[in-house]
């Protein structure tokens, strides 16, 4: 097999594996579905560039997610991304969802914390990082990560106790 051959089957089988958890991440992150499938699409591009030294460094899952965390930083800060042209509360049905209520809820909770709030948690908690991990993702500190985590459940617990409380009584 030739040398590229086998390198795009190599990208292409960890695609396989990777693109529905990457996709689940971002959006978590980005809370559009359109968007999020614009970032993965542009943080596969240019893994694949990238794919010969990713993959000998033995980290192409940190790689990937550092460039999703880059690709929605870039894709906030273009102004024609300012304009919304998604169709609120359309999510496609997840088979491992609790119910509908709870779902649209942390959606909307999340949708509420501001970006790094919300990066952070999606990658500490849906992606099950550590918080050295998730500092290298971000490009930030440890202390960073921490105060970000501790801020954003705060306000998570605080958007979604009402919610919750409401259901139960």
């Amino acid at each position: 097999m030739a040398m590229v051959d086998r390198r795009d089957a190599e990208f292409s089988e960890y695609v396989t594996a990777r693109r529905t958890r990457l996709l689940q991440t971002a959006y978590l992150i980005a809370g559009d579905w359109q968007l999020a499938e614009d970032v993965v699409q542009t943080a596969l591009t240019k893994l694949y560039v990238a794919w010969p030294r990713v993959r000998r460094d033995d980290n192409v899952d940190a790689y990937v997610r550092r460039i999703i965390v880059n690709c929605h930083t870039d894709e906030r800060r273009r102004p024609w991304r300012r304009e919304r042209w998604s169709l609120d509360g359309v999510d496609p049905a997840s088979s491992t969802a609790p119910s509908l209520e709870d779902r649209a809820a942390l959606m909307q909770a999340l949708a509420a914390l501001p970006a790094r709030q919300r990066r952070t948690v999606v990658l500490r908690y849906f992606s099950g990082l550590s918080v050295e991990e998730t500092a290298a993702d971000l490009g930030c500190s440890t202390g960073t990560v921490k105060s970000q985590t501790s801020h954003a459940l705060r306000a998570l617990e605080a958007l979604l106790s009402p919610t919750f409380n409401d259901a139960k009584g």
